[in-house]
């Protein structure tokens, strides 16, 4: 793209004593279910108190998500929050093991549901709030909540959160400051998701040994009431088990150890490169090409030469769009520098952590440990996925390499092509040979017809009819509400929030944040699910319709990929519903609505100038869109299995990662001078670059799932290509709704996908898209 909850007397007295910070001596526990009711009626009772004043406004049925809340009501919550988790963990935590019943394990699984929304109403506020004092408040109950969790109860994911962006992934347990507990579907500022990075299942603390032993004697009995049940039972054993709570005290401290140790040095790796002030001074002629609004970016120097930084909104336009080779090659020599004498050490030192970690809780080695619990489950089979694509691919990038050599060739003489060359080059013949003009074509993009042809699109494909709702309380005037029914039963299926518009102190990410999981409670109640898709557009002052970027689109069409998951997880747990699913199947219906966006019939449903919405774009400009979207691709995916890049940067590097997390003692700028020219067709790594140095993707987030975005780009082609191929389907739709986003979380994806495709997922159909090549 262009940038690319009946005793309620004792409850209280339980409540209050849990909040004196210990002052009284004793504390009135409750067992079992017994104390989730009591605790709940408690809870209810003073949320109908705090909150009543609210009802002024349209309230949504079945959300218990709470917006506008004020610094005082935010901190109460999260007080009440702490303490009725403390009460139900003991509660439990008392039970003799010999006498444990299914109904005490699933009180949790009934914390997890209800506390969810009241979690994220805390905590979601300091990404949209307009006033300074409650997104403070609401960063302040965040790490509250996160320093309990840390002694008491569940993970960081339940109360937070990978677009291409869902810390749909490891964001809430490995959030930098700037995200921390909130599970949003974008990562580190220089370490790109999905999501979506991808969604953290549950992770039970290390420091409640009494609940695990309670846990541990059900699960041991295997007394299950439906599979369900025995998947969340299982997760919770798992859980605690991989925080080393089934290890001998010396272990478990140790355990407890490295996990300091490997936090405190993913953080220090990433402010390192967040700290970098790397600059470098070209004149106006060494940055021949960029016209001179880009140049309008940089600063000035004394001597009025223009400053270029390291980060990526200097790299990017220069190596795109800079003419002068040397320039070029300098810019990305210096990014690739970055941190070299600092971060390098500090990756070894972390990756040799996490294998001692790794192999203290039974691992061979780090990658096990990680992939094991995704759909890849082993790190033999990464490498053999992304082998296959690499091997599949190598005659198309060869041949496209070469159009590219030629390309410098008539430009710049006999210098040779270097990886620096390939943003430029690329552009140069997509310019040269597609005629697509992106400042114009924007213009046919308006949000409000992109909205409705993306709503119709959904309602045919999967049934589900959006309905705003005028009146809900919002936290801005800008915020759109509507309720998702099922287009034949008329059932409520959840809401979505959108708030699309930038705002000064707003998160300044696309990304989509579950604000309610659905689930089904003991008396067959079932609480739909809540979302709230976030984005940065531009807001026009003068009453003109926003239009959007086709890479705005594309993003659009991605993030109610998630939307629709979200709303279509039928789990009735909520540990396995919303997003909460395998990190690696979690971006693929994001990935799988992206292909809509090329289909000449969807963009002529989505397209009309904004003056003029009758004329849409033209077939010709389909076909070239199209065109543009797979060239180079074979090569391009090939730089992104060595370096996993995003908008074209050597931001993560994927073959590499997986091999780092695999074995021990390995010399991280030998191996990439080895796999450079292996991977890239004989290009070789910038020479004074060590990639390992500016590797977040690797350090913290993403530590050996790097190959995760590819996995799920891939099987959403496979998807794509063998049921939606003719266009929309209704019947399809609805199948890839019923058989592989309802099941959430407690079915295996692959399994899921295989009844869905009818064979085992495959490579073929997205090496196939990408051979669809005009080169």
């Amino acid at each position: 793209m262009e940038g690319e909850d009946d005793r309620h007397s004792q409850t209280e007295k339980s409540l209050r004593r849990a909040n004196n910070g210990g002052k009284q001596n004793k504390i009135i526990v409750l067992t079992g279910t017994a104390a989730f009711l009591a605790v709940a009626l408690g809870f209810a009772f003073h949320a109908f108190k705090s909150f009543n004043h609210r009802r002024k406004a349209k309230d949504l049925v079945g959300s218990n998500v709470r917006v506008n809340l004020s610094v005082n009501e935010i901190r109460k919550l999260a007080d009440r929050i702490i303490a009725e988790s403390k009460v139900v963990y003991d509660a439990l935590a008392s039970v003799p093991v010999d006498k444990v019943r299914y109904q005490d394990i699933m009180v949790l699984a009934e914390l997890e549901a209800r506390h969810f929304p009241l979690v994220q109403s805390c905590v979601f506020s300091r990404l949209v709030s307009t006033s300074e004092d409650v997104r403070k408040a609401s960063a302040e109950a965040e790490l509250k909540i996160n320093t309990h969790n840390g002694s008491c109860r569940l993970d960081d994911s339940m109360f937070a959160t990978s677009s291409h962006g869902m810390c749909a992934g490891h964001a809430a347990l490995h959030c930098p400051p700037n995200l921390g507990n909130l599970w949003v579907e974008q990562t580190l500022q220089h370490a790109v998701p999905s999501p979506l990075q991808h969604p953290l299942d549950p992770v039970w603390v290390r420091k409640r040994e009494d609940v695990f032993s309670v846990v541990k004697a059900f699960a041991a009995r295997g007394e299950w009431n439906n599979a369900e049940a025995k998947s969340y039972v299982q997760s919770l054993v798992r859980d605690f088990e991989q925080n080393g709570l089934n290890l001998t005290s010396s272990k478990k401290e140790e355990v407890q150890r490295l996990q300091v140790q490997i936090d405190n040095l993913s953080m220090q790796y990433v402010q390192n490169i967040n700290d970098d002030c790397t600059l470098l001074l070209f004149t106006e002629s060494e940055l021949e090409g960029l016209p001179s609004e880009l140049l309008q970016i940089f600063d000035r120097a004394d001597n009025d030469k223009f400053k270029v930084t390291m980060k990526s909104n200097h790299v990017l336009p220069i190596l795109e769009l800079c003419k002068v080779g040397a320039t070029r090659r300098k810019v990305a020599v210096g990014y690739g520098q970055r941190c070299k004498e600092i971060n390098v050490p500090v990756l070894e030192n972390l990756v040799q952590l996490r294998h001692k970690f790794a192999r203290l809780l039974g691992y061979d080695n780090y990658s096990e440990y990680a992939v094991g619990s995704r759909m890849a489950r082993t790190s033999s089979k990464v490498f053999e996925f992304l082998e296959d694509l690499s091997t599949s691919l190598s005659d198309l990038a060869s041949k496209e390499l070469d159009v590219l050599k030629e390309l410098k060739a008539k430009e710049e003489g006999d210098n040779p092509f270097g990886i620096e060359d390939m943003l430029y080059y690329v552009k140069k013949f997509e310019e040269e040979n597609f005629h697509l003009d992106f400042g114009a074509l924007k213009e046919y993009f308006p949000l409000s017809l992109v909205l409705q042809g993306i709503f119709k699109i959904l309602q045919d494909a999967f049934g589900l009819r959006f309905q705003e709702i005028f009146g809900a309380e919002v936290w801005h005037e800008d915020i759109r509400v509507f309720s998702v029914f099922d287009l034949s039963s008329c059932e409520l299926m959840g809401y979505a929030y959108l708030d699309l518009y930038s705002r000064e102190g707003k998160y300044s990410q696309t990304c989509v944040l579950p604000l309610q999981n659905g689930s089904l409670s003991a008396n067959a109640a079932r609480q739909v699910p809540v979302v709230l898709l976030m984005s940065e557009l531009s807001k026009e002052n003068d009453n003109s319709p926003t239009i959007l970027r086709f890479s705005e689109v594309v993003s659009l069409f991605h993030e109610f990929g998630h939307v629709v998951h979200h709303i279509c997880n039928r789990s009735p747990l909520a540990r396995f519903s919303g997003l909460r699913v395998d990190h690696d199947f979690v971006e693929m219906p994001g990935h799988l609505l992206e292909n809509w966006c090329y289909e000449s019939n969807i963009l002529k449903l989505i397209s009309g100038y904004y003056q003029d919405i009758t004329r849409q774009i033209k077939d010709d400009i389909s076909m070239s869109l199209q065109r543009w979207r797979h060239s180079f691709a074979a090569l391009k995916l090939r730089q992104e299995i060595l370096y996993c890049k995003q908008s074209a940067l050597f931001y993560s590097r994927c073959l590499f990662d997986q091999i780092i997390h695999s074995t021990d003692n390995v010399d991280f700028l030998e191996l990439f001078k080895f796999l450079h020219p292996k991977v890239m067709l004989g290009l070789p790594i910038l020479e004074g670059t060590n990639p390992a140095s500016c590797f977040p993707h690797s350090a913290i987030g993403y530590e050996a799932s790097c190959y995760s975005r590819i996995w799920s780009k891939v099987f959403a082609a496979d998807i794509f290509a063998s049921k939606f191929h003719d266009g929309l389907n209704h019947h399809t739709g609805m199948q890839f709704r019923n058989k592989v986003l309802a099941p959430g979380g407690a079915k295996d994806p692959h399994e899921c996908l295989s009844n869905f495709i009818g064979r085992e997922p495959s490579i073929q159909a997205f090496v196939e898209s990408i051979s669809y090549s005009s080169i």
